[in-house]
């Protein structure tokens, strides 16, 4: 890694957000990081910049982040980033960090983003904090976040007002405490953050148009990828929707004593409110459930209009 020091901290400017897209489609969790990711950039006073990778086109998805807040789209465009390929995306992300040198980076912790956060920061020697629910720069900012969600006497702590370093809170110990993290001392500071948990921005048409698109340079080439996706088969279920459902019935250890029966009724409910089946970790873990039922600080952050629990 010539000419980058990750540790060279006032190198590193602007936030960036990583921005997943499928089959040429931006995913909902690129419109709440770049949300979030504004207010950050806010704080420190720098650009707000969303990397996008995918095939030749993808260029036309790109405004649209403008939209939610982003300054500027960096657009990676290659026939071998069409699919993602952990070794080709990491290497172009990588490669474009080491070159422009954001002070922040922001992943969704989806299935790609937990694959992808880890593998940058190794290569980076910088410090990722996994499955963040809660980010801050500015102190007085983290302080009214400890005061309404924490027991911590925030007024008998010491705080450095003019701390610039990214606050990632996550939850700990199975979900039993909130953890927050800084990496004081590389940059990026990364993090993954987990779908559904930050609030995403209205859509403004005017700050789409004024968007730039950037293409900085990068090599990847066909003896860069150590794997090759032969086919993608699309799996035959459905998997739940729970982030974006209106109404979940959830289930939980309470109907161990009738299993089968605890998730037929919480099933027949939920299709006559129009809405979904969730369940405690506990169900998932015992196997009564599939993993994309979980809710929860260990599962998905969830907002429906209505949610009843079962057990």
């Amino acid at each position: 890694m010539s000419n980058f020091n990750s540790a060279d901290i006032a190198a590193f400017k602007d936030v960036w957000v990583f921005c997943e897209q499928r089959e040429g489609k931006l995913m909902p969790t690129d419109f709440e990081l770049i949300s979030k990711g504004r207010d950050l950039a806010d704080e420190l006073g720098v650009n707000l910049c969303g990397l996008l990778l995918g095939g030749e086109g993808i260029e036309s998805a790109a405004k649209e982040l403008g939209g939610y807040g982003a300054d500027k789209v960096l657009v990676c465009e290659s026939p071998l980033l069409a699919v993602y390929n952990t070794d080709a995306y990491a290497k172009v992300i990588c490669d474009v960090i080491e070159d422009l040198k954001p002070e922040a980076f922001l992943i969704g912790a989806t299935n790609i983003g937990r694959d992808l956060g880890p593998r940058c920061a190794a290569r980076l020697h910088t410090g990722l904090c996994a499955d963040c629910t809660h980010l801050d720069v500015d102190v007085a900012n983290y302080i009214q976040f400890l005061r309404e969600s924490s027991t911590l006497d925030v007024d008998s702590q010491k705080w450095d007002m003019e701390d610039r370093n990214l606050k990632m809170t996550r939850p700990a110990f199975g979900g039993h405490l909130m953890a927050t993290i800084i990496c004081p001392r590389f940059r990026p500071c990364m993090a993954t953050v987990r779908p559904g948990v930050m609030k995403k921005n209205v859509f403004d048409q005017a700050k789409a148009d004024a968007c730039e698109i950037v293409k900085p340079s990068f090599q990847l080439s066909e003896s860069d990828l150590n794997t090759e996706v032969v086919e993608v088969v699309k799996a035959a279920k459905k998997l739940v929707d729970l982030i974006g459902a209106d109404y979940i019935v959830s289930v939980g250890r309470g109907i161990s004593k009738d299993v089968e029966g605890g998730i037929k009724l919480a099933e027949e409910l939920a299709d006559v409110l129009g809405g979904v089946v969730g369940g405690s970790r506990a169900t998932i873990d015992s196997g009564w459930l599939s993993a994309d039922h979980q809710v929860g600080q260990t599962g998905k952050t969830v907002h429906p209009k209505v949610y009843i629990a079962l057990g």
